[in-house]
């Protein structure tokens, strides 16, 4: 029997990453502002192309809610059921999705980030599968694939394998904002489930041997820095210890740029780190992976974006994690919105988890 799908698109998701917002609910503007560009029509193309030859029934959202993106990827099969307003906004999302169920659609697919990810369930519940193709600035939730690719392929495979109850997340953004993770469980959701294909849920460690793993790494970290080199240190909590050590202020939440021992840029969008690796071409990238998700970039931290890693060099990139965090988390994934950028990783990286203690853990690229 043919598969039926809802499928829609924030077309704003995810805008506030790359320009140093933590999150674009209700930072449209700001974001446009500060020179973001759209990139959710982009990730749900990716998906939607390896979908173009599978016996799929689409249902959608008119124009940039779903249907240019579908269209785009060249699917012809498809029924748009909702007109949604201008500019679109979370009643579309729940409408639409209340749309597909009265279709009696086999799956919803939606192409957004956390707070997608919470209006869909709002709408649906358990009564259908639900799956995200991750669009968002961080994603905690665990109803997302680990990237488009991943997407593809379970959605290929919905109705012949097995759902498992994922975690939707309330992460609050005004608190984010301001550098403090308040997040709570929202529900959990029916998602189509493949090992290393569905992305896990964050998990937080604060364990005592956790806190004093961050500053073995701390004082590791600070010990081989470079005189005159830049380094771009992005978020949470293992690597704020790093700036601490130092003395300096860090943004818990968001990505700092320090060099001899200063802040060059706080808080730093794309571009600023752009123009400082052009006055600073020597450059390190300290990054530290999702606890539990495995996502080293792409969850986050998109101002470490593409251009920016490319200009650094890969071979900078300076990766930890506390063993408590590794030890939960098997695999570690690249999600920069690059394919074949994300490839370069290798298979494995060298992880940071104490003083002069390392890991070599394996990367996964599902495609």
């Amino acid at each position: 029997m043919m598969q039926t799908v809802g499928f829609l698109l924030n077309p704003v998701a995810g805008m506030g990453g790359a320009v140093g917002l933590a999150g674009t609910d209700g930072q449209v503007a700001e974001a446009i502002r500060r020179g973001a560009v759209p990139h959710a029509h982009d990730r749900a193309v990716q998906t939607l192309s390896l979908l173009r030859s599978v016996d799929i029934a689409w249902y959608t959202c008119a124009a940039p809610m779903g249907e240019n993106a579908i269209a785009s990827a060249k699917i012809d099969r498809f029924t748009v059921l909702y007109q949604p307003g201008v500019p679109t906004a979370a009643a579309d999302t729940k409408a639409a999705c209340r749309a597909f169920l009265d279709a009696g659609v086999d799956l919803v697919v939606f192409c957004g980030g956390d707070g997608t990810a919470r209006d869909v369930f709002d709408a649906v519940g358990r009564e259908v599968p639900v799956l995200g193709i991750p669009a968002g600035v961080k994603m905690y939730s665990a109803v997302f694939a680990v990237n488009p690719a991943a997407a593809a392929d379970l959605i290929r495979q919905a109705g012949r394998i097995d759902c498992r109850d994922s975690e939707v997340m309330d992460v609050d953004e005004e608190a984010y904002r301001s550098g403090r993770l308040a997040a709570r469980l929202y529900g959990y959701a029916c998602v189509p489930f493949i090992p290393e294909r569905t992305q896990g849920g964050k998990q937080v460690f604060e364990q005592q041997d956790e806190e004093r793993a961050k500053d073995d790494i701390a004082a590791f970290i600070t010990e081989i820095m470079l005189p005159d080199t830049l380094y771009i240190v992005g978020a949470g909590s293992t690597t704020t210890r790093v700036l601490e050590r130092l003395g300096l202020a860090p943004t818990l939440l968001g990505v700092d740029a320090v060099r001899n021992g200063e802040v060059v840029a706080r808080n730093a969008d794309e571009q600023t780190l752009l123009a400082l690796l052009d006055e600073y071409p020597r450059a390190k990238i300290v990054a530290s992976p999702i606890g539990a998700q495995g996502f080293v970039l792409g969850r986050g931290n998109q101002q470490i974006s593409p251009g920016v890693l490319r200009k650094a060099g890969l071979r900078n990139l300076i990766v930890v994690a506390t063993p408590g965090k590794l030890a939960a988390t098997p695999l570690l994934y690249v999600d920069t919105g690059d394919a074949a950028l994300d490839r370069e990783f290798g298979d494995t990286l060298l992880v940071v988890s104490g003083y002069r203690m390392a890991q070599r853990k394996r990367v996964l690229h599902p495609e």
